[in-house]
């Protein structure tokens, strides 16, 4: 198999209200990068994004009246489950679940403002 190299096996791809703003809030709470980013015609739009958390890709792109906001749950272990939940929530994210400790570490999870749902979790 030919995959390459800033792609997974497997990646979410997300369409979302306010796209825009989610590369935002990755940055701020997870660190990691954009890769990739390309408009639709209109110039402001995002028609496809990339962005990168510890080797790891998130595609995404802005609703539109073709496509519909599809969201997504996600578990992402960090370096402290509770500096990067407190970061979220800071960036804007809902408590689904304080953090505690868990049988397989720290964990806590939170709706972040584009309707994703993130277990962040250290051991």
């Amino acid at each position: 198999m030919n995959i390459p190299t800033t792609h997974n096996t497997l990646m979410p791809c997300l369409t979302l209200d306010n796209a825009e703003a989610f590369e935002g809030f990755l940055q701020s709470v997870f660190g990691g990068d954009l890769h990739y980013k390309s408009l639709r015609e209109d110039g402001k739009s995002i028609m496809h994004a990339e962005f990168r958390i510890d080797g790891q890709t998130i595609m995404y792109s802005q609703k539109s009246e073709q496509w519909p906001v599809r969201t997504g749950d996600f578990f992402i272990y960090v370096d402290n489950a509770d500096q990067s939940f407190q970061k979220a929530l800071n960036a804007g994210a809902t408590v689904i679940m304080e953090p505690a400790d868990q049988s397989y570490g720290r964990s806590g999870g939170i709706k972040d403002p584009f309707g994703n749902s993130w277990w962040i979790t250290s051991l």
